[in-house]
């Protein structure tokens, strides 16, 4: 394996299957020694994209495509997934003698070069971008993982998710991961003289959560689902015959894959020259995570026979029918507000228009945060079109509230710019449990929806209606059933048992100070 990596990262792994020596990619160099911005490793980042709801968690792409340049295809494939991660990004490819690795911080377009994709040949490469749900946000927790098998080969393994064992697990493993998922790499790998499927369907019953994984070693592609299905992974196939694996159906259509199926739940895929096979290692147990819906997935997604964008206009008009209100024009909150406003509006009637303008080169900074930008809050992020909204009794449709700081900030904003009324309007129930699967929401002590009322929310954040899909309301918007769903959030319900979880995530998002 050929490492691609900034200088003098922290316990960076920069051997080769062949013996060759590791290269280092001159140019690619982030300012500081652990690739983050910081010369001290600390991640000093203020997050302007997200400053109140939940953050995504990672994105994954795999393509087996001999004959096509799968690097590229896989770049590609993240561009369509960036919004699932956008801390990190690193792709994987293998010619068949050795894996190619090259990660750094940052968004994908500014992690890659023409020419650093052109070095990354083969005919299969895993692709991944990452939000950290589970470890530091460094260079070292960056994807895709490798580690060396003690055949003298390697894998290579990109995660969408979260465990709730990991504790249990790094305990027996001896070792101190920093991330869940190099605890997956490290237990893979130390299988002995089985292939790295056999691998797969004698580890994968040990990890207790959310994983949905794409792993490969220098000749076979491999993707792997929990029993419960909780994050989406898509199979789709290439016109000239190859695969393509990936987080949603929007990276597919975007390297011209045609959508295949799904990977169940429970199951392990396997890709070489022999096509596409399969083997289950546990039953299915399905419960999809209803806040893919909600806010996670592009509106292009298309999940179990539904489209995203579909159901989020169903949102709105359901919300429109739960709660009508006296009101001028709906606007939404970009971006995830706007298909349910169109919904909404076109339930009640009501003209819908843009009252909100997103700066849409405003997202994650490597600034240090001063108190006057802290100030500025969501004003970096969104202006009010005056023209739309002074004198006007405004419907705002948005798809959250996590802690409400960003609601509050948001109706003050529209108050100053000349909203005559303010009325807010939810896509989601109040969320009110944190998310253990792979969402980064908050701690239920930050979360308004675990302690106040409805009215107590809307005296806060200062509009003058509040309203909450229902929970039923929400459900009949997807093509699922509820006993199909992860609702947790809203209902405190964990469909996977989560050990500790009163302890307010103390188990699960452990951070080992000697590598983060």
């Amino acid at each position: 394996m050929t490492l691609r990596q900034p200088a003098h990262p922290p316990s960076a792994r920069a051997s080769t299957t062949d013996g060759a020596p590791a290269t280092s990619a001159p140019g690619w160099l982030p300012t500081g020694a652990s690739g983050d911005s910081d010369p001290d490793g600390v991640d000093d980042r203020d997050d302007l994209d997200d400053l109140d709801g939940p953050h995504e968690e990672c994105g994954v792409i795999g393509v087996y495509a001999p004959g096509e340049e799968v690097a590229r295809l896989a770049y590609f494939g993240l561009y369509a997934l960036q919004h699932r991660g956008q801390e990190s990004a690193g792709i994987a490819a293998s010619s068949g003698r050795r894996i190619v690795v090259h990660k750094d911080m940052g968004l994908v377009n500014q992690v890659f070069t023409d020419t650093g994709l052109a070095a990354l040949e083969g005919h299969l490469a895993l692709g991944h971008c990452r939000y950290s749900t589970t470890g530091a946000s460094s260079w070292v927790n960056a994807q895709p993982q490798y580690r060396e098998t003690p055949t003298g080969g390697g894998l290579a393994l990109g995660h969408n998710g979260n465990l709730v064992n990991t504790a249990e697990l790094a305990r027996e493993l001896q070792e101190e991961p920093a991330n869940d998922s190099e605890l997956m790499a490290s237990l893979l790998a130390r299988e002995v003289d089985v292939s790295l499927e056999e691998a797969i369907v004698r580890t994968a019953p040990r990890f207790t959560g959310a994983y949905s994984v794409i792993v490969m070693d220098e000749e076979r592609l491999h993707a792997f689902r929990d029993p419960n299905g909780v994050r989406p992974l898509q199979i789709g196939r290439l016109p000239a015959g190859g695969w393509v694996v990936a987080s949603e159906t929007s990276a597919l259509d975007i390297v011209g894959a045609v959508y295949f199926r799904d990977v169940s739940p429970g199951e392990v895929v396997t890709i070489d020259g022999n096509g596409l096979h399969s083997r289950r290692f546990a039953p299915p147990n399905p419960t999809f995570c209803l806040f893919e819906w909600v806010y996670l997935a592009r509106p292009d997604h298309r999940q179990d026979g539904g489209s995203v964008l579909y159901a989020r206009r169903s949102m709105g008009r359901q919300l429109a029918r739960e709660a009508p209100v006296e009101a001028d024009i709906v606007i939404p909150v970009p971006e995830a507000g706007r298909d349910a406003a169109a919904g909404y509006a076109a339930e009640t009637g009501l003209p819908f228009s843009d009252g909100l303008v997103k700066n849409r080169y405003v997202g994650r900074t490597f600034i240090q945060p001063t108190q006057s930008l802290r100030q500025l809050g969501i004003k970096l992020k969104l202006s009010p079109v005056r023209e739309v909204v002074e004198g006007r009794r405004l419907v705002v449709v948005d798809d959250s509230i996590v802690r409400g700081n960003t609601a509050r900030q948001l109706v003050a904003m529209l108050r100053e710019a000349g909203a005559a009324e303010v009325h807010l309007r939810i896509t989601s129930p109040p969320v009110a449990n944190p998310c253990y699967y792979g969402i980064d929401m908050a701690s239920r002590a930050e979360l308004i929806g675990a302690d106040l009322e409805v009215e107590a929310i809307r005296d806060f954040i200062g509009c003058d209606t509040l309203h909450y899909i229902s929970l039923e309301g929400l459900i009949a918007s997807t093509p699922h059933q509820r006993e199909k769903l992860c609702t947790a959030c809203f209902t405190g319900e964990y469909p996977i048992p989560v050990p500790g979880e009163h302890e307010q995530l103390a188990q699960i998002r452990f951070d080992f100070s000697g590598t983060a």
